[in-house]
């Protein structure tokens, strides 16, 4: 038995691993360029420790010697766990972000190059964050900057949504290494937001006294002093003989031009990555590198992982023909030994999205491992209904993107405000928050003149004795008054559609869409989910105390994660984990594929609808022995049709008979099968 079998067989006695052909090849490839192609459930993170701990004890490299990277603090914390597991008697390894270790080569340029700098990003405090600031100045943070930075330039206080897309935004124009007269070609739909970008960077280097950095800035300064200090380049390049990259489908231009760097000398670079799993091109990760890696590294080894442990035999078969359908990718046959599965994938169309939240609870509830049951969607507004009607039903939950922006959204807060104007019409600070966003018209000037009466009286009939009014105004004054009127005493959903037609919120609402860019969509949206909440309630009271209660459920659920309960999350969120049990939800067209998939140019269109397929298979490649794809016929009062991707799989799952497995195997770079798009 040759020593190479021995390290095997030592490792199956104390581990209980068995590797298979491809895994003990990825394992021993040690020197060199190596694309490793890992399929779903193929075993990765297992083949990539013990690939170190083969260089560790049976090549005797030192393990200082060896850098591995990844791209999430988790997916490195779990590396390291798992290597102290495998490995419990080695010294430790170098595992860590890309970003840690750009900081690393920044904090060593500055210290040369003699900068003070500060870093501008992180958590912050909440209250913080909202705070404004003459008396109390803010500290630099950031989103606190671009916020006073859009509030300057725009006139108006920045949403959270346009904030987060304005951040965006500036992560994908650096990650990507976008040049600064090309930026009006990058789509963002916040308001002068080139203009933002070049006074935020102006901003971070007009401080007397020091520079500010964010996260994004730690790639591209990182990579720039590798590019213009030789010291420093050839010194981090002598700190690792070895480099490994996990997860290298989701990195992006500056990140791939980092890590090309660092391993330009000794050329032991193991790229770990599975192009069929690329879902983040809006953030700037660029798959493009993995099928252009054989003419970056024209002596490097192809290796397809092609063997799923994770999921049944239909599971498999059916997202392997599925993601057939892109063309720009690899040429891989994922495959299992496990069994078929009894009734593994169903496919299941309700009225509309209420009737399949119900079904999810009658579904769920009475199953015994929530923990293995996971609840999938692309957009995060899906997870509201979801926890309503889970919170309801009694069923626990972990939320893996818990996002408490839902209940403090100016259109949540807006129909609070025309409820509290029921309780009492004199509050002309609440009628000041919403009198641009009913029918009346009112006008800047006017709300002025109405706050200088202190008379204890109805704002309306303030408006209607004491306001100069055009002769328009006041017939939709007086019809605004009466419906304030009516609305006393109502329960919630009746008045939130009395707020939405009769107080011409919905209309306001696509004036606001069309000025500022914001996606009717979406806040529609929250008006339809406001009255799914409302729904069954008696009183406006309850109604109020519906949504904190629903906050708190939101907040505590963050503190669930590993505990016998149901997890909700995005798909994007989802890569990595699996469960028993998968219910991918809301699966219709327009949200996946989404209407922007299928807007642009024919090659544009074309990667975004590949990149929605990703997405899906994803989400189907999450599920081990049951998959549920469910869809419905009707959203938000319009007819829908289901998800071309649905239609897919159903003539996948009629034409499926059984194949027999597909082995994989290794190819050089001479001989290895081009991408399909390639």
């Amino acid at each position: 038995m040759n020593a190479l079998s021995v390290f095997f067989e030592r490792k199956k006695q104390e581990l209980g691993i068995e590797l298979n052909d491809v895994q003990k090849q990825a394992v021993q490839q040690t020197e060199g360029p190596l694309l490793l192609l890992a399929s779903p459930g193929s075993g990765k993170t297992t083949t990539i420790i013990m690939r170190i701990g083969f260089l560790i004890e049976e090549k005797g490299v030192n393990p200082s010697r060896i850098k591995a990277v990844t791209f999430s603090k988790a997916a490195a914390a779990d590396m390291k766990a798992r290597y102290k597991r495998f490995f419990p008697g080695l010294e430790p390894v170098d595992f860590s972000t890309i970003h840690s270790f750009a900081f690393e080569v920044v904090r060593e340029h500055f210290r040369k190059t003699r900068t003070k700098f500060q870093i501008i990003e992180g958590e912050i405090d909440r209250e913080e964050d909202e705070a404004s600031g003459l008396d109390n100045p803010l500290p630099l943070h950031k989103k606190l900057i671009l916020r006073e930075m859009y509030s300057s330039l725009a006139g108006e206080r920045i949403t959270d949504d346009q904030l987060e897309e304005l951040t965006t935004y500036i992560s994908y124009v650096k990650n990507k290494r976008i040049p600064l007269d090309e930026l009006h070609l990058v789509k963002c739909d916040v308001p002068q937001a080139e203009r933002i970008f070049r006074e935020y960077e102006a901003f971070k280097r007009s401080q007397p006294d020091k520079l500010l950095i964010d996260f994004d800035d730690m790639l591209t300064i990182g990579n720039e002093a590798l590019e213009t200090d030789r010291e420093l380049l050839w010194k981090m390049q002598r700190r690792f003989d070895y480099l490994l990259t996990d997860e290298s489908q989701d990195t992006s231009a500056i990140q791939h031009a980092i890590i090309e760097k660092l391993a330009q000398e000794h050329r032991n670079l193991c790229v770990v990555a599975d192009d069929d799993q690329s879902i983040y091109s809006w953030r700037g990760a660029d798959p493009s590198y993995l099928l252009d890696f054989r003419r970056v590294y024209p002596e490097a080894v192809t290796l397809f992982m092609e063997q799923n442990y994770r999921s049944s035999r239909q599971i498999v078969q059916a997202a392997n023909q599925f993601i057939k359908r892109n063309k720009n990718r690899y040429s891989k046959n994922m495959f299992t030994l496990n069994p078929a599965g009894d009734g593994a994938i169903e496919i299941k169309s309700f009225g509309d999205f209420i009737e399949q939240a119900k079904h999810l609870v009658q579904e769920i509830s009475g199953l015994e491992q929530l923990n293995e049951v996971a609840v999938l969607y692309r957009n995060n507004a899906s997870s509201i209904i979801l926890m309503n009607v889970f919170e309801r039903a009694g069923i626990p939950f972990y939320m893996k993107d818990a996002d408490n922006r839902f209940f403090k959204h100016w259109v949540v807060e807006d129909i609070l405000n025309f409820m509290r104007l029921t309780f009492s019409d004199k509050r002309t600070d609440i009628f000041e928050k919403i009198h641009l966003k009913l029918n009346a018209y009112i006008t800047k000037q006017q709300m002025a003149a109405l706050k200088g009466i202190d008379n204890g009286e109805s704002v309306f009939d303030n408006l209607l004795a004491h306001v100069p009014l055009q002769s328009y105004q006041v017939k939709l004054v007086e019809s605004c008054k009466m419906t304030i009127q009516q609305m006393k005493g109502m329960a919630p959903l009746p008045a939130i559609r009395l707020i939405r037609i009769e107080l011409g919120y919905e209309k306001a609402i696509e004036k606001m869409c069309e000025r500022l860019g914001f996606r009717k969509d979406y806040l529609i949206g929250i008006l339809n989910t406001l009255e799914e909440i409302a729904d069954t309630l008696p009183t406006m009271e309850d109604f109020a105390k519906r949504l904190t209660e629903l906050d708190a459920a939101l907040k505590s659920s963050k503190r669930k994660k590993g505990q016998n309960v149901v997890t909700f999350s995005t798909l994007h969120s989802a890569k990595g984990l699996e469960f028993d049990r998968v219910y991918m939800i809301d699966l219709v067209e327009g949200n996946l594929p989404s209407s922007d998939d299928r807007r642009g140019a024919a090659e544009t269109k074309d990667a975004m609808m590949e990149e929605a397929a990703r997405l899906f298979y994803v989400g189907m490649t999450r599920a081990k022995t049951r998959l549920e794809l469910l869809t419905y016929r009707e959203k938000d009062g319009a007819k829908t049709a289901e998800s071309v991707f649905v239609t897919e799989v159903r003539g996948i799952m009629k034409a499926l008979v059984e194949p027999k497995p597909m082995r994989g195997g290794s190819e050089t770079a001479a001989d290895a099968a081009e991408p399909s798009g390639g």
